[in-house]
C-alpha cells in the first residue's frame, strides 16, 4: 500500500515543479477557500460545483506544483521567441 501511495505521488509530481513556492501557496491557499466557499448551500447549485471544481484545481496545483497551463504557455513562449530569433537573424543575414 506504501509503495503504491509513493508511486502515485511520484506520477503527481513528475519532473520539477512549473510553479515558485510563493504561487504553490497562493495557489493552495485560494484553492481551499474556493473550495471550502463552494461546499456552502447556494440557491443555484452551478455556482457550488464550479466553485468546487476551480477550489480543487487549484489545491493540486498548489500541492504539487505544476500547472499544465503554465507550461503550455512557457513551451509556446519560448517556441515563439525561437520563431522571432530566427525571423531577426533571417533579416539579418538579407542586409
Amino acid at each position: 500500500m506504501a509503495n503504491m501511495l509513493a508511486q502515485a505521488y511520484d506520477h503527481m509530481t513528475h519532473g520539477s515543479a512549473d510553479l515558485s513556492m510563493t504561487e504553490r501557496g497562493i495557489s493552495l491557499v485560494a484553492g481551499l477557500a474556493l473550495a471550502a466557499a463552494g461546499a456552502q448551500p447556494r440557491p443555484n447549485p452551478l455556482l457550488n460545483v464550479l466553485a468546487l471544481g476551480a477550489g480543487s484545481y487549484l489545491a493540486y496545483r498548489g500541492a504539487t506544483g505544476h500547472c499544465p497551463l503554465k507550461a503550455a504557455l512557457i513551451e509556446n513562449g519560448a517556441a515563439e521567441q525561437e520563431r522571432l530569433g530566427r525571423s531577426r537573424e533571417q533579416v539579418a543575414r538579407s542586409h
